[in-house]
């Protein structure tokens, strides 16, 4: 059956191909926090979603031009930023589709002023809040990052399971922090775990030392992290360790830097998504060879985002916006020919040829019935001064 399947795709691509827009170029837009908060895991994430369109391209096999990302920064937790880049690659660059934004509340900034009410397709890698499972997008906005409604779950989990009983926790106050805040607390709670202090902190603050005396009057050993390795949660660290308040740290998603590695002892541990472990093995030989850093947080989300723009596209005949929101949900989902992180080019094959497929990409894609990612968590503990796999949790 696979080579019946191969040989009608190969026949069907050889008519198609006249409909080539030989020497055109299309534009996907790459809206991500290249300055801000995580500009440290920019990097390895727009290297994931960059290594897509060169797999593409590469290939040959989309029909559609040569595709060329035009890049806008949403500096992670300025709204206007995001918002004011979003209207400039949809009006001035006339983009078809839209990888980004990374932060949750810019996200949905994003999503309810421009995105949705231009009809325009965007697929965040890192965009967690569980309040966006509920934002009225018409459609048109999907996320390959499961919700912080499961992470704070997970964290709660292997929290108890590590004996860890009672934490002080403290959150950067935006809508991310706090939907990955409530949903930690409410299931660490409800497994019999302790909270001694809760508070949010700001971004971008001179001195924290006022913020971790008030953390540690709760008299915990540990603190809880919920915020961005880049600014408040780096100040967090930094004064907690000058003052010896705290001897062991649980981080989430947007801490899970070098930038945090470097700063606190071995021992301390958070959670990440990542893909189960073969996809993880298959994903990082691809990124490797691609030159990116794989195992960093979001880099396989951001590939499989920019991934499932093209492929949709390739499914809705072109560039038109509305077409390729239809086809979205269809890529992510099966059933379909199974096309997996480094086989781009057999995947818009397939598709070309008429058949249907069923993208599991790199982290194995499967969306909710409202086009979020369902997801599994690595558990990670710094060790030698890095971060690094001891567990996967589904």
């Amino acid at each position: 059956m696979k080579s019946y399947i191969k040989t009608t795709a190969s026949l069907a691509l050889a008519v198609g191909v006249a409909t080539t827009s030989f020497g055109a170029t299309v534009k996907i837009g790459e809206l991500q926090g290249f300055t801000g908060p995580i500009e440290s895991m920019i990097p390895a994430m727009s290297g994931g979603a960059n290594l897509a369109v060169t797999e593409a391209n590469a290939s040959g096999k989309y029909l559609y031009g040569t595709i060329v990302v035009v890049q806008g920064d949403s500096k992670c937790i300025d709204a206007d930023a995001a918002v004011a880049e979003g209207e400039r690659l949809i009006n001035d660059e006339n983009v078809m589709a839209i990888m980004g934004p990374n932060c949750s509340g810019v996200t949905g900034a994003f999503v309810s002023n421009v995105g949705m009410p231009n009809g325009v397709v965007n697929i965040s890698p890192s965009a967690t809040s569980p309040a966006l499972t509920d934002i009225d997008d018409n459609g048109y906005f999907f996320r390959t990052a499961p919700s912080d409604a499961r992470q704070g779950q997970v964290l709660a989990d292997i929290a108890m399971s590590r004996g860890q009983s009672d934490m002080a926790v403290t959150y950067t106050n935006d809508d991310y922090g706090k939907g990955l805040a409530d949903a930690f607390v409410t299931a660490y709670e409800a497994a019999g775990g302790t909270v001694t202090v809760i508070s949010g902190h700001e971004n971008d603050k001179a001195d924290y030392s006022a913020d971790v005396a008030a953390l540690s009057a709760g008299g915990s050993a540990t603190l809880a992290v919920l915020g961005y390795a880049d600014t408040g949660g780096k100040g967090i660290l930094a004064a907690s360790e000058d003052t010896g308040a705290f001897t062991d740290y649980v981080f989430a998603d947007g801490m899970m830097s070098a930038t945090t590695s470097g700063a606190v002892g071995d021992g301390s541990w958070g959670t990440m998504p990542a893909p189960s472990a073969d996809l993880l093995a298959s994903w990082l030989a691809v990124a490797e060879a691609g030159g990116v850093a794989g195992a960093e947080v979001f880099a396989a989300e951001s590939y499989d985002a920019m991934a499932l723009i093209i492929l949709a596209s390739q499914a809705a005949g072109g560039t038109d916006r509305a077409a390729i929101q239809a086809e979205v949900m269809g890529i992510a989902n099966g059933p379909g020919i199974q096309c997996n992180a480094g086989e781009l080019g057999d995947c818009l094959k397939y598709i070309s040829g008429g058949l249907v497929v069923d993208y599991v990409g790199a982290t194995g894609v499967e969306f909710t019935s409202v086009g979020e990612g369902k997801g599994s968590y690595a558990e990670q503990e710094i060790i030698g001064g890095a971060f690094s796999t001891v567990a996967s949790h589904q």
